[in-house]
């Protein structure tokens, strides 16, 4: 089954049908980091260690798109609000994603995560998280690891 849904995936990103598209106009109203309640890429986040047991977390994160380089503001901001700081070239919209996340989700571990869906101005990804505190995760033989992992 898992399969069948990869594969209809990829051919949806690739051809992006209307019924993605309207998707896509919903998240865009939606604030940059939204928890879901399941996964929109069943398959995806199974092959990446996702479980439908509670523990787990899972958030969809909207990235703008474009380039590195930023116009500088000549006036009205401070200097840490101008926007122009923390672009890296060698870094990769999906560790931009991933570090969002972390950021506002701090007391969870960060699994793994994937891309959805990417239109003109935004990159939509959904990163999977895991409560290492959590009696069900401490008790899971693949993910009591991460109970001694705590940072």
């Amino acid at each position: 089954m898992y399969r069948y849904l990869a594969d209809t995936w990829q051919q949806a990103l690739k051809s992006k049908p209307q019924s993605i598209r309207e998707r896509a106009i919903l998240w865009r109203r939606e604030q940059t980091i939204v928890r879901l309640d399941v996964p929109t890429r069943l398959d995806r986040a199974r092959h990446l260690g996702y479980k439908a047991k509670q523990g787990f977390a899972v958030v969809r994160i909207k990235v703008s798109k474009g380039g590195m380089r930023r116009a500088r503001p000549r006036m009205g901001r401070r200097p840490k609000h101008l926007g122009v700081l923390r672009m890296k070239a060698a870094v990769s919209m999906k560790q931009v994603a991933e570090r969002r996340v972390k950021e506002k989700y701090a007391n969870l571990h960060l699994l793994n995560s994937y891309f959805i869906y990417s239109d003109g101005k935004h990159s939509w990804y959904e990163v999977i998280l895991v409560d290492p505190h959590h009696p069900s995760i401490k008790a899971d033989k693949e993910l009591h690891w991460l109970a001694g992992t705590i940072e």
